[in-house]
């Protein structure tokens, strides 16, 4: 009798979830291109048109694939009303017969840097209830526009390579896959989506604060595409930086498989000499990737402290002991012994 019900949700899907319009199946076919092949999932759904886009398509890809999805939002409390917004936001997506939990960010809030403690607080969170009933990925409605602002916003902060390209489909946050299915399609496409499936969608009045550096970015964008610099030009440079970090990600593995020793049962590395006779960001890297492999923590410590760091302990001088990113760093003889602080 199951099995018979199941069929009936996948004969009537097009028609019912609008996949038979050209338009809809277009965009369905690149979400379900990346998120091929998993399940278990929560989706996390803020209100805006990139969320409710991916609520939708999320919820086609699981009756036609026969997967389940868990969908939650943050409440950050951070606005006035900001939990009737989330009960619409609930109401909205009930439609496509999607229950949504709401999460609530309790405690202090801040008074600068506002968005990226409010987006730590926000994965940590997801990442409780992802724990809940054993996920290990969460789908985010990162798109393209997000990409491109990412881009041009390192680039202010002077940004290396690994910066420069640090959003793509997939990262970790907690042991936990961080997966963005929908960063190879363009913001006004989702908006076009969610006003057909929807009707309406929550506009955050954040987005046009231009006390946000990332508002300011994407008014200069719009700037920028006016005289010429397209969507395509910035995804191929992108792209292009992507294969040399590929590279170079590469090489740091290397390193770290055949330099280093890791001792599981005390969560300790040692660096052998070698380690640091590899090009700069090679050896920058390598010592960023066992820095978050020890210390848990999704960032790691800014450029200018691990370059430090390194100077320190790859000279010649007696042995050193300091301490970065959670980390302990004891320098005895020629090998270097990193374990938890």
């Amino acid at each position: 009798m199951k099995k018979k019900s199941l069929n009936v949700k996948k004969r009537n899907l097009k028609k019912d979830y609008l996949l038979d319009q050209t338009f809809t199946k277009k965009i369905y076919k690149k979400f379900e291109r990346n998120v091929k092949g998993i399940d278990n999932s929560l989706v996390a759904v803020s209100g805006g048109p990139d969320s409710l886009s991916l609520a939708f398509l999320a919820k086609c890809y699981s009756i036609n694939n026969s997967v389940k999805f868990n969908y939650a939002l943050v409440d950050h409390k951070l606005r006035k009303n900001s939990n009737i917004e989330a009960k619409k936001v609930v109401q909205i997506l009930k439609k496509i017969e999607v229950n949504c939990k709401i999460l609530v960010w309790k405690g202090r809030k801040p008074n600068s840097n506002i968005q990226k403690i409010a987006r730590n607080n926000r994965y940590r969170l997801l990442v409780k209830e992802c724990n809940k009933f054993d996920a290990k990925t969460i789908l985010l409605g990162h798109q393209m526009n997000d990409l491109h602002e990412n881009f041009f916003l390192r680039m202010t902060r002077g940004s290396g390579l690994k910066g420069l390209t640090s959003l793509g489909v997939n990262s970790e946050f907690s042991k936990i896959k961080l997966l963005r299915p929908l960063i190879d399609i363009p913001k006004k496409d989702l908006e076009k989506l969610a006003s057909i499936v929807f009707k309406n969608f929550i506009k955050d009045p954040s987005n046009k604060n231009e006390e946000f550096a990332r508002v300011r970015i994407r008014k200069i964008l719009e700037i920028f595409s006016r005289e010429g610099l397209e969507e395509k030009k910035i995804n191929i440079t992108i792209n292009n930086l992507k294969s040399a970090s590929n590279a170079l990600d590469y090489y740091s593995n290397k390193n770290i498989r055949e330099n280093t020793i890791y001792f599981k049962k005390t969560r300790r590395f040692f660096l052998n000499k070698n380690f640091f006779k590899c090009p700069d960001e090679v050896l920058f890297r390598s010592l960023t990737m066992i820095l978050r492999d020890i210390s848990g923590r999704y960032y790691s410590p800014r450029g200018k402290k691990i370059k430090r760091l390194i100077l320190l302990m790859s000279s010649q001088n007696k042995a050193k002991k300091t301490t970065l990113g959670g980390c302990v760093f004891e320098k005895i003889h020629q090998t270097v012994v990193i374990y938890k602080e």
